[in-house]
């Protein structure tokens, strides 16, 4: 199988959490609603864990609205939050819009010299999620957001990310109801993805991977209609992005408009990729929604509409 530098292979795996673990809480994205965070934090120390609030978590951009404070600040939050030796694993608190914005004033080598360890949030986070796999070669977590309502509210959501979070190897085999073949087939390559704009908004930028190709691609998105879908398919498509990707697994399209409409493009563009393609998976923006490690080898059988991970996403 050829491929290009960029191209997924098994990334390092952070350690799992233990009880009485620190984790830092960061807004790398949209401002983040107090009452809201102080609700994930109880759940959080309900777990036993030690939940960390950054500095510049609960700020306001002074002009726009849907940032979370200022680029510098969001930047230092996560940079020091990573660096520092106490801290097992960051916690976005939500999504929204800005991770771009920031992603390129951390830095990157303090970074790895800091080693690996958890980083979880979905969303906009996928940004930092692609970041994260090229420039530090590290295994991630597409799952819940402190703040999120889907968090706050949802028992499977939150037992999903626990158990990914404490016991990994209890989450191995991921089978959510209702999941079911678009396209037929098994297939086997290294998680990656994330929400489908931002995948495609990385296009082209520094460090940004070059191609999906042996991949099992994870794409959700919220608030796309049908033709935006269109295009951003199309563009991964044209770009060569989505050469001689593995597989794919379809979560959520929450606030995209009817299903059927969406589901017609996602076939129209998705099959004749000639890979296996499972629906309704139950990740993302939606209720409830499964924790997904990005980085780890795993098989995709569409037609048992499961995703079985060959290690645990966490050592």
């Amino acid at each position: 199988m050829t491929s290009t530098h960029h191209a997924p292979t098994p990334l390092t795996r952070p350690a799992r959490l233990r009880p009485g673990a620190r984790v830092a809480v960061v807004a790398t994205s949209g401002p983040v609603v107090g009452e809201r965070l102080d609700a994930g934090l109880d759940i959080l120390r309900g777990w036993d864990l030690d939940p960390v609030v950054m500095p510049h978590v609960r700020d306001r951009h002074p002009e726009f609205g849907y940032l979370a404070g200022g680029d510098e600040g969001r930047a230092r939050d996560l940079q020091e939050a990573w660096c520092d030796p106490s801290v097992d694993a960051v916690l976005v608190a939500r999504g929204g819009y800005g991770a771009q914005r920031m992603v390129d004033l951390l830095d990157w080598d303090a970074m790895r010299a800091a080693g690996p360890k958890v980083l979880v949030g979905y969303s906009d986070v996928t940004a930092l999620h692609e970041a994260f796999a090229i420039r530090l070669g590290l295994s991630t977590l597409y799952g819940p957001m402190v703040s999120a309502a889907t968090f706050l509210k949802d028992d499977p959501t939150q037992r999903s990310l626990r158990t990914t979070l404490f016991e990994p190897e209890a989450a191995l085999t991921l089978a959510p109801e209702g999941a079911r073949p678009m396209v037929p087939g098994r297939a086997r390559g290294v998680t990656v993805g994330g929400c489908l704009a931002l995948l495609a908004a990385d296009l082209a930028t520094p460090h940004a991977r070059t191609s999906a190709r042996g991949g099992l691609l994870l794409i959700e998105d919220v608030g796309e209609e049908d033709y935006r879908i269109d295009r951003i398919l199309t563009q991964l498509l044209r770009s060569g992005w989505l050469d001689g990707v593995a597989g794919v697994a379809l979560g959520s399209w929450e606030e995209c408009g009817p299903y059927e409409k969406v589901r017609s493009v996602l076939y129209e563009r998705l099959a004749p990729l000639g890979v296996p393609v499972v629906e309704h998976f139950g990740f993302g923006h939606c209720t409830p929604s499964l924790t997904m490690p990005l980085g780890v080898p795993a098989v995709l059988d569409a037609d048992a509409g499961t995703l079985t991970l060959e290690v645990p996403a966490l050592v």
